[in-house]
């Protein structure tokens, strides 16, 4: 990829939907990411498992948006014991975070009783379309709580989209779908021409609210 890629040519990525990924932390260079089938959690049947939405109910935890998308971002690109590699590099990181000082790009965050970061995801806000990038969890659940409440947030931001990039056993208890590449693009499309509002919601919500706005009051 060339050098000269920068925040710009990155949403006119995510504009034909393809995204960028590294080989490794390592890596010095950039690849484009289009893939024949697409991950896509549909809002309007997320789908919270039982135990789960006990979970964020109890607020065990604190939720927030964009108070750390530097750490956040850090956070993802950790080696961990279930995931040896990263493809989160230093020049993604970096994209990124120029992204989020536009307003482009969004984190969530879960902090626990101490104050401490121990999960969140973060990813792209374009038009109606939301694009996830990558999640992290130090503690059990944290990071499915944290994507509760994104769905919970592009919910009431009036979002079309939450591209989730691949099918994966850990999102398919959410109800992620597997939608061909055409699929996919048509619904971009229809994402990008509406408007939505990442920051509708409060930048701080409980368990309760972010349940309620997936219609889930039990």
């Amino acid at each position: 990829m060339s050098a000269r890629f920068g925040p710009d040519e990155l949403i006119a990525c995510y504009r034909r939907g393809v995204f960028p990924m590294a080989e490794s932390r390592e890596a010095a260079q950039l690849f484009l990411v289009d893939p024949d089938w697409r991950g896509v959690l549909p809002l309007d049947r997320f789908h919270v498992p039982r135990r789960l939405a006990r979970t964020v109910r109890g607020d065990r935890v604190r939720v927030s948006v964009n108070e750390d998308f530097a750490a956040t971002i850090a956070g993802c690109a950790e080696q961990r014991d279930s995931r040896d590699e990263t493809w989160i590099n230093p020049a993604i990181q970096n994209l990124y975070q120029e992204l989020h000082r536009r307003g482009q790009a969004h984190s969530v965050e879960v902090r626990d009783e101490t104050g401490a970061l121990v999960g969140g995801l973060y990813g792209v806000s374009l038009a109606g379309a939301f694009f996830g990038e990558s999640m992290f969890s130090r503690a059990r659940d944290v990071s499915k709580i944290a994507l509760v409440h994104l769905a919970a947030r592009l919910k009431i931001g009036g979002f079309k989209l939450l591209d989730a990039q691949f099918w994966t056993a850990h999102l398919a208890q959410f109800g992620v779908e597997q939608i061909p590449r055409a699929q996919f693009r048509m619904r971009l499309e229809r994402a990008l021409a509406i408007e939505g509002d990442f920051l509708r919601a409060p930048p701080v919500m409980t368990g309760a609210e972010a349940m309620a706005a997936l219609g889930e009051t039990g």
